[in-house]
């Protein structure tokens, strides 16, 4: 069975592009335009790792990880951050609430799916 990634971003062409390349990568893909409504679709439905953006309005990527990482039944969901955010101290935040990996835009479709195999194979 395919693997079902979340993708998580108040952009929506830049979540269907994201989205494009997971699917022609194998992958079954899901949607939400920001932390809300991925925090929603993460508990209702099954999936196997999340990509998500810091930056969105409602529930921010940050404040999404945490939500995540008190929630028991999908505390342990790996989640990738995608995020125009490159300066340290908010990558360190990131992976010291629970994010397991942070990628910078611009990316290469590669890094992401790398990423990817490499958490939930």
């Amino acid at each position: 069975m395919n693997k079902k990634v979340l993708v998580i971003d108040d952009s929506s062409v830049f979540r269907k592009l994201v989205a494009l390349n997971l699917k022609n990568a194998g992958y079954e893909v899901g949607e939400a335009a920001d932390g809300i409504e991925g925090y929603q679709k993460l508990t209702s439905e099954k999936y196997d790792i999340v990509v998500c953006d810091v930056n969105m309005p409602n529930m921010d990527g940050l404040t999404f990880v945490e939500k995540v990482r008190a929630t028991e039944s999908v505390r342990y969901i790996p989640i990738i951050m995608l995020t125009t955010e490159s300066q340290e101290e908010k990558k360190l935040r990131g992976l010291e609430i629970g994010a397991k990996a942070w990628l910078v835009k611009p990316f290469q479709p590669s890094q992401l799916l790398k990423a990817l195999e490499k958490l939930i194979s």
